[in-house]
């Protein structure tokens, strides 16, 4: 029975597949200009903050009454990683971190439980606690950013106009959701001091009474008639700070305006909310996100004519300044990609032409096009957006793709030159080579698999690679076996002479290989000898996670002490700014007081709130301008400002990791714990290539501590209760109601003047109110001791973690360094107390379980090779003989590192791994055609040395098109250490192939064998 050639009924139905060739290019077409553009692959940031606050409440007390319960809770979230929590004073905040492997829907359902569980124990946590509040949004990108300065206008005036750009943003296309930047809350402040309401004989307490049910928003009752519906209305709710001054209150028989007792007046928060400034000015920002799917170009051409547009109806004095543009970024890189891809093109084309001549070489340029439009509709259909990952995987694939092109088109010529009609001709390759294409085609998806199936976040960041790669290889040789076949019927012509002349290099080869076969004692140890001398020699490599990023941003880290005010971190900011004011290699700047910058960057290490912490992120003219940025600002800041831990670094690539090298201590006791770290920085500090070794916390802040002679107190009427409400009210001020003002709520807050709280000094003469209406000074019935406090403790999985932090020298990787410190910190390590640990962080952590996450799937992936081998092969023998060439290209990857000094990092590996499938299926085919010689009567040397030169054009053109072709993303900073290690292996495997395994071959199947039930010799 004669067996299926589907090459045979393309060229039978010629009209129908020319058709259909039409139809994918055209669908192809339309699909690249609707796929979605953007600079990162999504991934899930796997993290939920979970937050709760409970005023008034000491770290220790927090720490035992709310972070323990919520994370004794938490611990029985599924798919949980680990634990984070961040306790301060009457606050905490825990990151609920999941496992990399956890997927998309499982993350959301596992935040369903989260809040469910948590729901169940609020009846148990303490009673004046506010939350928990949940915040599952924590890996929104606002790509795009505008701050709004103002010269003439209040800060209300700026936020009313802010706010009315936001709506109208809102209604464009893909905008998912904005976020408001470094507003101010507005407060109106009723001010007074307690000397004189006592004087006056007025009750605080009353005062306050009277001012809430005035302001009460209550319903009066609706009238019904015989008509209508009539509400009734009650006045007296607050409209302004002038319907507050205007008060009356009856003391002592007469009437009092609430102004003529207290100072009353509208102001900001104070202490002030995290606050945003755009080139050294105060702002308020917009910071817009794009819904998951969406085109940054297009969304970013909306947003710039909608601000064009808006900026034109502003009044003079309001200016709004382009903080961030992903738009701009992505449309670079994708410029950039899109130019290397051509480039990569063009460079196939040339070596076809080249080496294949004119009509064979049009036929594999036609091809490619076709190709890649069907995976262009493939990527629409699978919802894979043009990104970084994607890009580069396009060109990978490119390379890889006209290697089924090139066999086909090869064996139609051998054909034609042999004197076959051009049908014959055209469907010779499928009948020799189809399935043996296919069998190759396998293995090198095979060898992407830990790619797309590495269960982490590494892993889910790189999936398009596999994905792209694997249906550009699949179209591929749906392409060669079915529409080249046509083209080359089309376009090949007979040569004159179907005598085949041996060329010098053919020659060559044959007289090498067969000296390799004769020597082959000697051939087989000296590669096994190569190889060995190899892994020895991946050491000498230096070790990388990702690399940073190519764009010209620079994050500036700047930490205060941990008992900084937040007043203290805005001087700070304004200090820094003087610093970049001016500079010529500056274009803008973005300063985040209070917070870290807003995730402007899918990969960005996002920071807390807090008072002590700023962050800026400085844009420079380009990347060698960034460079020598980065080194004026790290010395700027070690000269200038030797109380901040500053820490200077360009955009990270992969997932987030932030300080390079990091060491976490953990045990039971703060104290403890505190020394151990001590001794660990002491000892990272003696690295020479570690620099700004630091804390996460370890300060220590004051703290005032009122000890109340309880018995005094309740002679005077007092209890610690109203002690403390006064206290608070005087110091802080308290809010007692609010003014619902347009859209805002305005909080109306009391206490005491400036003159009564504004120091340590005058607190022990605070008057306190009595309840016969006199007055005491605070230290009558108390003592003030100044004792010292823990304001920050961080935990992980409920025990006390202290994090050793460090950078590292221009130059060196974190694991060079961590490796040159183990023996030391394994030293340290052993000599602690039970219950105490040393871990290592950081990139060296995040590394190795995203290595190990990859290496987890291998298994998998050899699983699928070996099947796939075995169902070609049928042989054990053959299958060893096939896979035992794989590994060889390992020389040359090592190599081509070492000679170019790339570092071997998660996406070498993975340009390893695959380098495996390129290199077996070259080999699967090599050992097929040997096979296919030996049938026709030939011995074994014989046969391998005429299949080997029969496969020696189309494995030398493809892997040199394969190198060449990459040669476009070897400058890259995130794909050139891959295309770096798949050109030097794939140029030395290449070499062994041909060499090697033909003599392996050789020893293996004996010098004397002859033709036979091939398949039956094992």
């Amino acid at each position: 029975m004669k067996s299926f050639n589907l090459s045979e009924w393309a060229l039978n139905h010629r009209s129908l597949v020319a058709y259909l060739m039409i139809v994918a290019v055209a669908a192809g077409v339309l699909s690249y200009f609707r796929l979605g553009r953007d600079e990162d692959p999504s991934f899930v940031i796997k993290t939920m903050v979970v937050k709760a606050v409970w005023p008034g409440a000491t770290t220790e007390d927090t720490l035992n009454q709310v972070t323990e319960r919520l994370e004794r809770t938490l611990e029985e979230t599924p798919h949980l990683d680990f634990l984070r929590s961040f306790t301060t004073s009457g606050s905490t905040t825990i990151f609920v971190n999941l496992k990399g492997s956890t997927s998309a829907t499982e993350v959301a359902d596992t935040w369903y439980h989260v809040r469910k569980s948590i729901a169940d124990i609020r009846h148990t946590l303490p009673s004046g606690m506010l939350g928990p509040f949940f915040n599952d949004e924590f890996g929104d990108t606002f790509g795009i950013i505008y701050g709004f300065t103002a010269d003439g206008f209040t800060q209300r005036e700026l936020r009313d106009y802010v706010e009315d750009i936001r709506s109208q943003l809102l209604g464009l296309p893909d905008v998912a959701k904005i976020d408001i930047l470094g507003a101010q809350d507005e407060q109106i402040f009723i001010e007074f001091s307690m000397r004189e309401l006592a004087t006056l004989g007025i009750d605080r307490g009353s005062l306050i009474a009277a001012l809430q049910a005035q302001n009460i928003v209550r319903p009066s009752g609706v009238i019904q008639t015989g008509n209508e519906s009539v509400s009734v209305r009650v006045s007296g709710a607050f409209q302004s700070e002038q319907d507050i001054a205007g008060v009356n209150f009856a003391v002592g028989g007469r009437m009092l305006r609430l102004s003529d007792i207290a100072r009353i007046h509208r102001g900001f928060v104070d202490p002030p909310q995290p606050q945003f400034r755009v080139n050294g000015k105060p702002a308020i920002g917009l910071a817009i996100s794009m819904r998951e799917g969406g085109d940054i170009l297009a969304l970013g051409d909306r947003i710039t004519k909608a601000m064009a547009r808006i900026t034109a109806t502003l009044p003079v004095g309001i200016q709004p300044i382009l903080v961030a543009d992903q738009a701009v970024t992505v449309e670079h890189a994708i410029a950039d990609f899109m130019t290397s891809l051509w480039q990569a093109v063009a460079i196939i084309l040339v070596v076809s032409f080249i080496s294949l001549g004119i009509r064979p070489g049009l036929v594999i340029a036609l091809a490619i096009p076709l190709t890649l439009a069907i995976v262009f509709s493939l990527m629409e259909l699978t919802g894979i957006d043009m990104q970084r990952i994607s890009l580069g995987a396009l060109i990978i694939a490119l390379a890889l793709l006209v290697d089924d092109a090139m066999t086909t088109t090869d064996a139609t010529l051998s054909r034609l030159a042999q004197g076959d009609s051009i049908v014959d001709a055209a469907t010779f390759a499928f009948r020799t080579y189809a399935v043996a294409m296919l069998a190759g085609t396998l293995v090198t998806i095979a060898g992407f698999v830990p790619v797309g199936f590495a269960a982490s976040s590494a892993g889910e960041y790189t999936f398009s690679l596999f994905a792209v790669v694997a249906m550009a290889l699949v179209v591929s040789w749906f392409v060669a076996v079915l529409f080249a076949p046509l083209l080359g019927v089309l376009i090949l012509k007979p040569p004159k002479s179907t005598e085949t002349k041996e060329g010098f290099l053919l020659r060559l080869y044959r007289r090498l290989l067969t000296g390799a076969i004769w020597a082959r004692w000697l051939t087989i140890p000296l590669a096994l000898a190569l190889f060995v001398a190899s892994i020895f020699a991946v050491p000498l490599i230096p070790n990388q996670f990702f690399p940073s990023s190519d764009r010209p941003e620079l994050l500036v880290d700047l930490t205060l002490p941990q008992n900084a005010s937040i007043h203290a971190t805005k001087t700070m900011a304004e200090r820094f700014d003087a610093v970049l004011k001016g500079d010529p290699d500056v274009t803008r700047w973005s300063t985040y007081v209070g917070q870290g910058a807003i995730r402007f960057y899918l990969p960005l290490d996002v920071q807390l709130p807090n008072d002590f912490f700023g962050q800026a992120v400085v844009v420079a003219k380009d990347v060698a301008a960034r460079e020598r940025l980065k080194v004026k600002l790290e010395k700027a800041l070690a000269d200038e400002f030797p109380a901040v831990v500053a820490r200077v670094y360009p955009l990270e690539l992969g997932p987030p990791v932030g300080w390079p090298v990091q060491y976490r201590v953990t045990g039971p006791e703060l104290a403890e714990v505190r020394e151990i770290a001590l001794k660990l920085a002491q000892v990272v500090a003696t690295s020479h290539s570690a620099k700004n070794v630091n804390f996460d916390w370890i300060e220590p802040a004051r703290e005032v501590r009122i000890q109340i002679d309880q018995d005094q107190a309740r002679l005077l009427g007092l209890s610690s209760d109203a002690l403390a409400n006064v206290l608070n009210t005087v110091i802080s001020g308290i809010s007692i109601s609010q003014v619902r003002d347009d859209i805002y709520l305005v909080d109306v807050v009391v206490r005491s003047t400036d003159e009564e709280r504004a120091s340590l000094a005058t607190l022990s003469q605070l008057p306190v109110p009595l309840p016969n209406g006199r007055t005491v000074p605070l230290s009558q019935f108390a003592t003030f001791d100044y004792t010292q406090s823990t304001p920050v403790v961080w935990r992980r999985d409920r025990i006390p973690t202290l994090t050793v932090q460090a950078d590292i020298i221009p130059g060196v990787s974190p694991e060079t360094v961590v490796n040159s410190l183990a023996p030391d910190i394994d030293g340290l390590a052993k000599s602690l107390p039970p219950s105490y640990a040393i871990a290592v962080g950081g990139t060296v952590e995040e590394s190795k379980k995203s290595q190990a996450s990859v290496i987890a799937v291998v298994p998998l992936m050899l699983l699928i090779m070996i099947t796939v081998l075995m169902f070609q092969l049928k042989s054990f023998r053959r299958l060893v003989l096939a896979l035992s060439v794989a590994p060889l290209g390992l020389i040359g990857v090592v190599g081509a590192l070492l000679l170019s000094g790339r570092p071997l990092g998660f996406v070498a590996i993975l340009g390893i791994l695959a380098l495996l499938g390129m290199i077996t299926k070259n080999a699967v085919i090599l050992i097929g055609q040997i096979d296919s010689e030996r049938e026709q009567g030939k011995d074994v040397i014989q046969a391998a040395i005429d299949a080997s030169s029969a496969r020696l054009r189309p494995i030398v053109l493809t892997a040199i098109s394969t190198v060449l072709g990459l040669i476009p993303i070897v400058p890259t900073v995130f794909w050139g250490p891959m295309a770096v290690s798949i050109m030097g292996g794939l140029l030395v495997a290449t070499l062994l192939t041909l060499i090697v395994l033909p003599t392996a071959y050789v020893a293996m199947f004996g010098t004397k064998a002859k033709a036979g039930p091939i398949e039956a010799q094992a």
